[in-house]
């Protein structure tokens, strides 16, 4: 079937940057049925498009920008969209989300995807409005960070709204963990997109807000449910996400043991009470920044108000940000992390990976196996703020040491060895966690370990908020439970990034699922949810093992999976049930309990026959 139909546009843009041809194709309903959107779609078309041999940067690696059947409706977060390419970091697939406007403004421009192929002879970027899609030449914008770029590209434009995502001096300079990111402070991270599109040599897309109606089953209950959504947002956790954003986690997960502090020396932090959201948004000024159509409005901007870098204004730092450029470097200063934040960001890095980059260099330092010399001169003590923007900026031009620690950590790591190896905390398969200490959170720890998308994926340690799965109370230092709640839930939180919706505004499953039928007309129960979003999660399985995916390398580095010497987590050692707990998970999904190859009868369950042939031989 060929055009709109409900909760889809029909059309796909295709970008050839080799040639510079551009032209649209259909997306076919048993293809959006199949897969929904997002994360999904995404798989699907990597799947399909990149064979193995191929690697991230070859011209023949795609990337693949998609929102879903919730893209551009009144529903909240629904600016939301997924980037799946074959990453940086790993040269495996990543799917990874970003907020904001540019998935809506996607959708009101006709298109559910765009599908980005080939290299560019010379830099450009892509611009999409009422009149089509252009490639348009880059040089004004290069150079520039994240942020100015959307200026620069709003000079040249009589758009009165326009979002443009793009990457900054990280990604131009092939930064392996370079990332994506957009509408001043939104951010497309995992697995080293913004240096695949830096291979590339396209800078930004921007597309102007256009007038393209989506076709919905039910306006009107759509509009209904979009008031009752945000309301649920508002209140979810407590409420505590609404009143002072992701921040506001702060605390509680130092107090559960989950705080990353001087790259997991430690799990110490007296300073937490007074660099939390609450503290944050009590003492620094303050003004909103919401995404499309959110009530939530969870990220502010924010002007210091205190400290040495009073003035200073930037977006409020989210969780991730706090933890990273506070406890993990030994920084107890929030105004520093605000500028370190927003410097991260607009330099167009990943904040996980260059804040374990660095707290690794700092520990280095500490014990002697990094010197000033080796350092370029600079002084890298646990909280030297300055020292840390110093080589923010180091590494984003690959300027001197910042060459090697642009690698990221583990292969930074390997270059100096000997006792630096051991103190980095990495999956062996390439990439860092995000910013917890996941020795008190066993279950996020083996997530990040076998994910296929590069990034969360199963998120079962928010199962308390979800009553619709019915969970018991899991013990998260108990290994059966731990990978037993990962794969029961393994799919649900895919099937949310496939409908182009933000996480934080999607925590009723009940809620999603009317919203589904009304934006589409289908009752989906939800196993039905879970099965989409696991078709995902195989077919990015089978993506991964044709790029040579090796279960030996779905572990924890040494210091990643050390024991933790102190804190609510003191004594506790995920290191021998990891295996345990790895192959029971891999049972559960339907793999091969050894190697987690996907198993014939699971693929045709979730109708994915056509994938069998694609294993590996010996696989």
């Amino acid at each position: 079937m060929r055009g709109r139909f409900n909760g889809y546009m029909g059309k796909v843009l295709r970008v050839n940057l080799t040639d510079g041809d551009i032209t649209n194709e259909p997306l076919h309903e048993t293809i959006a049925n199949m897969y929904v959107g997002g994360s999904g779609l995404g798989a699907y078309y990597l799947h399909k498009e990149v064979p193995s041999g191929v690697h991230w940067d070859d011209p023949e690696n795609r990337i693949i920008m998609s929102s879903g059947a919730f893209g551009g409706t009144r529903l909240p977060g629904t600016g939301s969209f997924s980037l799946c390419t074959q990453g940086a970091m790993t040269d495996m697939a990543v799917a990874t989300q970003a907020n904001g406007f540019w998935g809506a403004y996607l959708r009101l421009s006709g298109y559910d995807a765009v599908i980005i192929q080939g290299r560019s002879p010379r830099w450009v970027y892509l611009t999409i409005d009422d009149n089509g899609a252009r490639l348009l030449d880059a040089t004004p914008l290069m150079g520039k960070d994240t942020w100015d770029i959307e200026g620069v590209i709003r000079d040249e434009t009589t758009a009165k709204k326009i979002s443009v995502f793009g990457i900054g001096p990280a990604g131009e300079n092939l930064v392996r963990y370079a990332v994506v990111a957009g509408d001043r402070g939104h951010v497309a991270s995992k697995n080293g997109c913004g240096c695949v599109m830096g291979s590339k040599r396209l800078k930004a897309i921007a597309i102007d807000r256009c007038d393209s109606e989506i076709p919905l089953a039910d306006a009107d209950g759509v509009s209904a449910l979009a008031k009752v959504m945000n309301e649920a947002a508002k209140k979810a956790l407590g409420g505590v996400i609404y009143k002072y954003g992701t921040g506001g986690t702060f605390t509680p997960i130092y107090h559960a043991g989950e705080l990353p502090v001087r790259n997991y020396t430690t799990n110490l932090f007296p300073e937490h009470a007074s660099m939390n959201g609450e503290y944050i948004r009590s003492h620094f000024e303050c003004r909103p920044k919401s995404c499309w159509a959110c009530g939530l409005a969870h990220v502010r901007m924010v002007t210091v108000t205190e400290g040495p870098y009073t003035g200073y204004e930037g977006e409020e730092p989210e969780y991730e940000c706090l933890a990273g450029w506070g406890p993990n470097v030994g920084n107890s200063d929030p105004g520093a992390v605000v500028m370190l934040s927003d410097l991260t960001d607009r330099l167009g890095l990943d904040v996980n990976e260059v804040s374990w980059t660095i707290s690794w260099v700092m520990e280095c330092y500490e014990k002697g196996l990094l010197s000033k010399k080796d350092l370029d001169g600079l002084d890298m003590r646990w909280g030297n703020v300055e020292g840390i923007r110093r080589l923010l900026i180091k590494i984003s031009n690959r300027e001197g040491i910042g060459n090697v620690l642009a690698e990221g950590v583990k292969r930074a790591a390997q270059t100096i060895g000997g006792e630096a190896l051991n103190m980095a905390v990495y999956v062996e398969k390439g990439s860092t966690p995000r910013g917890h200490d996941h020795r008190a959170r066993w279950g996020e720890m083996l997530d990040t370990c076998v994910s296929a998308t590069s990034t969360l994926q199963s998120c079962a340690y928010l199962v308390p908020e979800m009553r619709d799965f019915n969970f018991p109370p899991v013990n998260k230092f108990s290994p059966w439970e731990v990978a037993a709640s990962n794969a029961k839930m393994d799919g649900w939180f895919v099937f949310l990034d496939s409908l182009g919706i933000c996480r934080f505004t999607a925590w009723d499953p009940a809620l999603v699922l009317q919203a589904f039928k009304g934006v589409t007309g289908k009752d989906l129960h939800i196993d039905e949810a879970r099965t989409i979003g696991r078709r995902a999660i195989n077919t990015l399985r089978v993506f991964n093992l044709c790029h040579g995916l090796d279960t030996l390398t779905e572990v924890p580095s040494f210091r990643y999976g050390s024991t933790p010497v102190d804190g609510p987590a003191e004594g506790k050692s995920i290191t021998p049930y990891f295996q345990f707990m790895k192959s029971l998970y891999f049972e559960l999904m339907g793999w091969d309990s050894d190697t987690g190859v996907p198993l014939p009868h699971t693929l045709k369950a979730l109708k994915l026959e056509g994938l069998i042939k694609d294993l590996p031989a010996g696989k």
